[in-house]
Formats: C-alpha cells, sequence, structure tokens
C-alpha cells in the first residue's frame, strides 16, 4: 500500500471504544437508588427514600401461659364440661353464688387471653356465669379486673378482642355502679379500642356475616363505648372523649 505525501493516513479511531462504556455507566446512573431517610444519600441525585416501616399497632402479639390454665390444669376450679344438643355448657360442681369472688373472678378474666380448647371455652363461659349470678359480689372485684382485661386487649388478636369486649359489655351491666366504677380505668381500657376504633366492615349492598355472629371489632367497640357512657355517670363522656377524640356522644 503506496501512501501519497501529503495524503492524510488511515483514521484512528477516537474512543469509539469508550463509547459503550460511558453509556453503560450514564445507565447505572440514571438508576434509582432507594436509602435510608436524613442521610447523605438521601440528599444525592436519582435517590428514593425508603419509607417508615409499619408501626405494628395492630399486630398480633404472642400470648403468655395464664394463670387460669396452671390452675385449670392442676384441678382447682369446681367446673366441668356439660355437652348440650345446641352448645356445650359449663356444669358447676358449686352454686355459682357461693364462690370466692375475689378469688375465682379475676381467675377467670385472666383466662380471656386463652384461644385454645378447653382453655378458652372455660374462662369465657366461666366469666359469662359468674357476671350472671354474681350480683353486689362483682363491684368491690373490679379493680382486680383491670390488669386481665388490659393484657387481653394488649393481645391484639381478633379472636381474643371480641372475647373481651363482650365480657366487658356484660360486666358494665352485670350490677349497679360497676360502670362507674370503670370509669378511673379508661386509659388502660380505651388505648386498644383507639387503635381498632374504625376497624369496620362496609361491604355497601353485601351480606357481612360477622356483624350476625357479633365478630365485628368496630360494632362490638361502638358498642362498648356506648354502654360506658350511659353507665359511666356524668364523668364518662369526657373521659372517653379525651381518650378517643373522634368519639361521638351517644346521648
Amino acid at each position: 500500500m503506496v501512501i501519497e505525501e501529503g495524503a492524510p493516513g488511515p483514521s484512528k479511531p477516537t474512543g469509539g471504544d469508550r463509547q459503550p462504556r460511558q453509556r453503560e455507566k450514564d445507565k447505572q446512573q440514571d438508576k434509582q437508588q432507594t436509602c435510608e431517610g436524613f442521610t447523605i444519600r438521601a440528599m444525592m441525585k436519582n435517590s428514593v427514600v425508603r419509607g417508615p416501616p409499619p408501626a405494628g399497632s395492630v399486630k398480633k402479639r404472642p400470648a403468655k401461659r395464664t394463670a387460669f390454665r396452671k390452675f385449670y390444669e392442676r384441678g382447682d376450679f369446681p367446673i366441668a364440661v356439660q355437652h348440650e344438643t345446641v352448645a356445650n355448657k359449663i356444669a358447676w360442681k358449686v352454686e355459682i353464688e357461693n364462690l370466692d369472688y375475689h378469688y375465682f373472678l379475676p381467675l377467670f378474666f385472666d383466662g380471656l387471653c386463652e384461644t385454645e380448647f378447653p382453655y378458652e371455652f372455660f374462662a369465657r363461659q366461666g366469666v359469662h356465669d359468674m357476671l350472671e349470678h354474681g350480683g353486689n359480689k362483682i363491684l368491690p372485684v373490679v379493680p382486680q379486673l383491670i390488669i386481665p382485661i388490659k393484657n387481653a386487649l394488649n393481645l391484639r388478636n381478633r379472636q381474643v378482642l371480641c372475647t373481651t369486649l363482650k365480657v366487658i359489655q356484660h360486666l358494665v351491666v352485670s350490677a349497679e355502679g360497676v360502670g362507674e366504677a370503670l370509669v378511673p380505668y379508661y386509659r388502660q381500657i380505651l388505648p386498644v379500642l383507639s387503635i381498632f376504633k374504625n376497624m369496620d366492615v362496609n361491604l355497601g349492598d353485601g351480606i357481612e356475616y360477622s356483624q350476625q355472629r357479633r365478630e365485628n371489632i368496630g360494632v362490638l367497640i361502638k358498642e362498648t363505648l356506648e354502654l360506658f357512657e350511659r353507665y359511666g355517670g356524668e364523668n364518662a363522656y369526657i373521659n372517653i372523649k379525651y381518650m378517643i377524640p373522634t368519639y361521638g356522644s351517644c346521648m
């Protein structure tokens, strides 16, 4: 090959091999990077701040072994299962009116945290039976029931919540003065109710069978708060409103 004098020589690649690398580098820079908030990377170009993790306010908590289960397995309760055609009942070996309510009622309330048979059945049915026949024995025991109620609500378990709310409703109307006696303990009872207050199911024209079975948490909380207001005396509403500002009076 003869190159004439003064003629331009063969062209050399001028950065041709660098262009794909540069393009790939630019693409990498254009990719969005996920990072935590309030960091230096959060202020960089193409950075996407990762949102905060869920607070877990409605997350179910693990249940601990209850004193009710311990006493039941030890055989300290005068109860047995009475099998019926429609539903099982508790066969009490002694008259319910003769029970020591200061001893037995807080233990049965402690069993509201249970979700397994037969502990859940005996605790739930036993509480309702004792509230039904307790009369004047219930009011002096109210301060001992607050911690078991609080423990049951704090589990955030849907089944336990429904059971406990029904028990609270029965407790309020079980004897005279119980509703007013619960007012000083709203700070222990109402925080969890405030979290689940709006957990209601609205299907429009559909059918929601949980409401028929009284398993709708939002409806049960509304009923419970209204009972608190009706039976809690003149200071009930203002105390409910302090803990749950969105509550509207039913009176």
